[in-house]
């Protein structure tokens, strides 16, 4: 028998061992369930028949509460076991992917290491049958070839040799094919997979995680992982994966999902990518935009502007004064001088804007203002104003209290000599010393409650305060316009979006927070969409956590970023231990497609193509509109029959992505998608090109790309943005005259 037939053999019999293992954990785990379903309805029944409802008696509620432990109890390992017979459901269609063969170093015995989703374990021999793809032994699969290898154990470094690598094919739970590899995992496996019809949710990508992705979703050792990588390298796949990993490994430590938090760009991309953690048998976490976190810790005090409503205000900007002023402040605001102002102006208001007053009741002084003062500055660690204003409060009301104590036993002893009346004259005197402890209160919060948006305000509104505040720095040369529309704004109590994220700094900075007190781990997608202002109000509002950081500074829209960015995000977050890493190898477009969005981009980066080559983009122009239109029409309804899943017409803006759906809804079923609450579909949609940004199409037609609708290096980025969606084809339209960036 030939060496492969005997594999072959092997292979299968393994195969249906597993299979045979996996149904059969799977029915003890549907045993269980149905047990612990019983227990638990049980529970709750006795729960309520033996105990009352309502109780004052400390010794019933005792009792609630023990019924209380053990239903909690019940319901987290009814849902564990919930949990694994998912996981197992989900197991039994694709057991394991791959495999390598290991002798550790002064051992004689080869053990075969099968990597799957999941731990599969023979409840009869305790056997491991198939070793989860996040288990410290399996990342020699990942990072290593033949030969040599090592992985970090919980004991320590394990060494030795790895004598084989192989991959297969299992699909329904049956063989397909397998085939030995060497180095990286093949190249035959990410081909198909890549060739493949993209999906309306991302999927994993534990069959084809490389070497470079491993490391980075492997990392324990850094407090700051940052990583820039090119479009379509992956990065947000390895972000979800990370994090499934650190949740597999942060079960000693307590790590839930709970615990970690995603920054997301929009919530169109949420939405995309929410279906990963899952598939990998993890809970979702929580994900929020920055604009969630505007509203969240803002409280809707004043009308805010939205990521995406300033950016579709600066795209369709004509070259006038009011749109060089908007972006004129936008600048301004989220450069380092106005940090520097900000700062000075919270240290200036607490020395000058709070007026200190005299305590005093019942006619003796409990507090001078000058006593106030010097307790308020007094300041060594650093703590909020707004905390140490409710500190001298709380000691000025702990003394109020003492002395009411004093007041109300000197009554009742006068009560104690008096006739009849002297029970009217106790009472007198309480309702008189809750009068007067009303009043005084009031006159205390005048210099013991602060309000960000006043301070932010007197920077605006006050005479010569900033150029008082901004002395020693260079400002813009339209900065008296600058502040004249921010106070205009204000007034009608609407901030821009750049002046919601200085709003934030100052708020935390003043306040301070605990709303995300339960965070350890932050992963921030998108990163080059944010400021140092942001990462500045990022490390404010989250206390010792890790940061993953994931960017491409050549997908920023609205301003020019490049690598030194990444520092500045050290520099701020200030941690311990961080690390920079790049991916610079993309995997969605075709070679051709990646070829032709890099001339687009004109600038030199490091960037490798996976040589999957299909179709050259095709740049068609049309002598009118509506003659565009209709090629666009007939060449998406050309791609649906071929059976295309994802379609997207990108557009340069809400406005015009909105005449475009209502110009094609008549001839082609499509989905409009210009608002952060729009449904990402399968099928065909039409969506303005910021919003697309992390999101890949089987197709993708870009609309009107004319020498007058894209012509500066704003409409270059958005091309490139759109271009770098498509997975197999690509096509641009445009009528008139051709736009200059197009190669």
């Amino acid at each position: 028998m030939s060496s492969y037939r005997q594999d072959l053999k092997e292979e299968l019999a393994y195969l249906d061992k597993t299979v045979l293992c996996l149904k059969r954990e799977l029915e003890k785990e549907v045993e269980r369930l149905s047990v612990r379903k019983d227990n638990l309805l049980e529970t709750r029944k006795k729960m309520w028949e033996d105990t009352v409802h309502f109780s004052n008696d400390f010794e019933r509620l005792t009792e609630i509460s023990q019924y209380l432990s053990e239903v909690a109890n019940q319901t987290s390992s009814y849902g564990n076991t919930h949990k694994r017979i998912e996981n197992y459901k989900r197991v039994l269609n694709l057991p394991y992917f791959g495999r390598f063969d290991f002798v550790e170093e002064g051992w004689d015995e080869k053990e075969k290491i099968y990597v799957g989703l999941h731990n599969v374990i023979d409840s009869q021999t305790n056997d491991i049958v198939v070793y989860d793809w996040r288990a410290p032994i399996s990342s020699m699969f990942y990072q290593y070839e033949l030969g040599d290898a090592a992985y970090q154990a919980p004991g320590g470094v394990i060494t030795g040799e790895v004598l084989l690598k192989r991959q297969y094919k299992i699909r329904q739970g049956r063989l397909k094919y397998f085939f030995d590899c060497n180095i990286k995992i093949d190249d035959e496996v990410l081909q198909e997979v890549l060739s493949h019809n993209t999906s309306v949710k991302m999927k994993s990508v534990v069959e084809t995680i490389q070497k470079e992705q491993d490391i980075i979703i492997r990392d324990t050792d850094n407090e700051l992982l940052i990583v820039q990588g090119v479009a379509g390298s992956g990065k947000t796949s390895i972000a979800l994966h990370r994090i499934a990993f650190l949740l597999y490994h942060g079960m000693n430590a307590n790590l839930m999902s709970n615990n970690i938090l995603i920054i997301s760009p929009n919530t169109i991309f949420s939405k995309y990518t929410s279906s990963v953690l899952p598939e990998l048998g993890e809970e979702n976490v929580e994900q929020v935009t920055f604009d969630d976190l505007i509203v969240k810790v803002l409280e809707g005090r004043l009308r805010t502007e939205s990521r995406n409503k300033r950016l579709e205000a600066l795209i369709g900007a004509q070259d006038d004064r009011a749109s060089a002023l908007r972006k004129s402040s936008i600048a301004f605001k989220e450069s380092k001088v106005f940090e520097i102002i900000l700062n000075r102006l919270i240290r200036y208001y607490a020395h000058h804007f709070i007026v200190f007053e005299d305590v005093y009741y019942d006619g003796i002084t409990l507090e001078t203002k000058q006593q106030l003062k010097a307790h308020f500055l007094n300041d060594k660690i650093g703590m909020p104003i707004a905390k140490r204003l409710k500190r001298l409060e709380s000691r000025i009301l702990d003394k109020i209290h003492l002395l009411q104590k004093k007041r109300i036993k000197k009554i009742e002893h006068l009560v104690q000599k008096m006739d009849g009346h002297g029970l009217e004259i106790q009472s007198f005197s309480r309702l008189l010393s809750i009068k007067e402890s009303k009043v005084l209160l009031k006159r205390i919060k005048r210099f013991t409650e602060i309000h960000y948006l006043h301070v932010y305000r007197v920077l605006f509104t006050v005479d010569g305060l900033f150029f008082k505040l901004a002395q020693g720095l260079e400002l813009p040369r339209d900065i008296e316009q600058i502040i004249a529309m921010t106070k205009n704004n204000l007034k009608k109590d609407y901030a821009a979006y750049e002046d919601c994220t200085a709003l934030l700094f100052l708020k935390l900075k003043l306040e301070g927070s605990n709303m995300f007190s339960a965070i350890k781990q932050v992963v921030i997608d998108e990163a080059q969409d944010y400021t140092p202002m942001h990462y500045e109000v990022f490390n404010l509002l989250f206390k010792d956590v890790r940061y993953t950081v994931l960017g491409d500074i050549y997908q920023s829209i609205d301003r020019s970023v490049n690598a030194s960015l990444y520092d500045r995000i050290v520099e701020i977050f200030g941690k311990r231990k961080a690390v920079k890493l790049s991916l610079n190898k993309s995997y969605r477009s075709s070679y051709e497609i990646s070829a032709f969005a890099q001339k687009i981009l004109d600038v030199r980066q490091d960037y490798i193509c996976f040589e999957r080559h299909e179709a050259e983009p095709v740049v068609v122009c049309r002598d009118s509109v509506k003659s565009m239109e209709q090629g666009i029409i007939q060449d998406v309804g050309e791609c649906v029959e071929k059976g295309y899943e994802s379609v997207a017409v990108i557009c340069k803006t809400a406005a015009e992505s909105e005449k475009c759906y209502h110009r094609f809804k008549d001839f082609v079923n499509l989905k409009l998608v210009i608002s952060n609450d729009a449904e990402f579909e399968k099928g065909v949609v039409v969506m303005p090109a910021y919003m697309a940004k992390g999101l890949e199409f089987d197709a993708v037609f870009v609309y009107n790309v004319s020498a007058d609708n894209y012509w500066n290096d704003f409409d270059r980025k958005l091309l490139y943005i759109a271009c770098t969606r498509a997975l197999h084809r690509l096509v641009i339209y445009y009528t008139g005259e051709k736009s200059a960036l197009i190669p």
